[in-house]
C-alpha cells in the first residue's frame, strides 16, 4: 500500500502561483510513476503532469505546458506541482497519483490515490 497527502492548495489570484506538495508513505516510493490530475464537478478528472520513477521523463498535457513544472525529490518520498500563471480555469480539486506506467495518462493506470486538494484561482 501505499498513503499519498496532498497539501499546498488554496486561492490564488489569476497570475499567480501555487506549488503542491504530495507526501507519500508504505511502499517503495522511487519506484512508481507520479501524476497529478484535477477535476471539476460534472467533468472527469483529468491528467495533468507524471514523471517517471527515475525523476528524468516527464510528461505534461498541453494546456499546462510552460506553465507547470512537476518534480519529485525521492528522499522525502515528496512529489511537488509547481503551478506559475495560473488562470481562473485552473480551478479544480488536484490529485496525487501513484502507478506503474509511464506517462500515465489515464486514470486507470494509477493504483494509488491521494484525498484531493482545492486549488481556486479568482480573476
Amino acid at each position: 500500500q501505499v498513503q499519498l497527502v496532498e497539501s499546498g492548495g488554496g486561492l490564488v489570484q489569476a497570475g499567480g502561483s501555487l506549488r503542491l506538495s504530495c507526501a507519500a508513505s508504505g511502499r517503495t516510493f522511487s519506484r512508481y510513476v507520479m501524476g497529478w490530475f484535477r477535476q471539476v464537478p460534472g467533468k472527469e478528472r483529468e491528467f495533468v503532469a507524471a514523471v517517471h520513477w527515475n525523476g528524468i521523463s516527464i510528461d505534461y498535457v498541453d494546456f499546462v505546458k510552460g506553465r507547470f513544472t512537476i518534480s519529485r525529490d525521492s528522499a522525502d518520498n515528496t512529489v511537488y506541482l509547481q503551478m506559475n500563471s495560473l488562470k481562473p480555469e485552473d480551478t479544480a480539486v488536484y490529485y496525487c497519483a501513484a502507478g506503474g506506467v509511464y506517462p500515465g495518462r489515464f486514470i486507470y493506470e494509477y493504483d494509488y490515490w491521494g484525498q484531493g486538494t482545492q486549488v481556486t484561482v479568482s480573476s
